[in-house]
């Protein structure tokens, strides 16, 4: 299966189908189409109106993920039902699957990374901090216990790796995910690839500890890796 994936799409109210042709492109070239947070500016109505309009211009199957722009406004749940009612499987608390291939996808949260991972201790609010990131994971795991496929893809917005956050300043790789997105991954054979985006400045490709590719498909560090805003994986 050819996988289309871009993440960061950043839709303003403003824009004027935005990415209508792009997708009509991807439906030619790919067999599913993976959106990877952020799809939205601040995650209004508006925003997600126009991505939805564009979204029916794919005639290939569309799964995604929100990203922390997408929760701005405080109305998630209303950017999902928007894009879903456009066709767009919206992934979060179940898994999905196409033609054999099996897709699990959940936003991530922020945490860290080895000793800079934020531990569940002190002040409530730091334990509540580390249970988001704790239950993003958990959700995760458990969309992938649910597969049965040979292969399976995890789509993210949050990295569960440094390797692809690289590039961006040290000081923010908190803020641009955890590790412990990277448990559940690492935990299932079938998880054939990752896709991610949220680190405008990352490094495209990584691996996990044992060894399951990982890709930063924020478009700003596709596009210039090869002319085009979505990179193309085979699974």
């Amino acid at each position: 299966m050819r996988v289309a994936a871009i993440g960061d799409l950043h839709v303003q109210e403003d824009s004027v189908a935005p990415y209508r042709e792009l997708f009509t492109e991807i439906s030619g070239h790919a067999d599913v189409l993976l959106l990877c947070g952020d799809l939205t500016n601040f995650g209004k109505t508006s925003e997600a109106e126009i991505l939805a309009e564009d979204i029916k211009s794919c005639s290939i199957p569309v799964l995604g993920v929100l990203g922390n722009h997408d929760y701005e406004c405080g109305q998630p749940e209303r950017v999902a039902e928007i894009l879903h009612g456009a066709g767009m499987t919206v992934l979060d608390e179940q898994a999905h699957e196409i033609d054999g291939v099996g897709f699990a996808g959940v936003k991530g949260f922020m945490g860290g990374y080895g000793r800079g991972e934020l531990a569940p201790f002190g002040e409530p609010i730091a334990k509540l901090f580390v249970d988001e990131a704790m239950n993003e994971a958990r959700k995760l795991e458990n969309q992938l216990r649910t597969l049965r496929t040979e292969r399976s893809v995890a789509v993210l917005h949050y990295s569960p790796i440094v390797g692809t956050i690289e590039g961006e300043p040290e000081a923010i790789y908190q803020y641009l995910g955890s590790q412990r997105l990277c448990d559940p991954i690492d935990r299932f054979d079938h998880v054939k690839a990752v896709v991610h985006g949220h680190a405008h400045h990352g490094t495209y490709e990584g691996r996990t500890p044992r060894g399951t590719p990982v890709y930063n498909v924020a478009q700003f560090v596709v596009k210039p890796l090869f002319g085009r805003p979505y990179a193309l994986i085979e699974v």
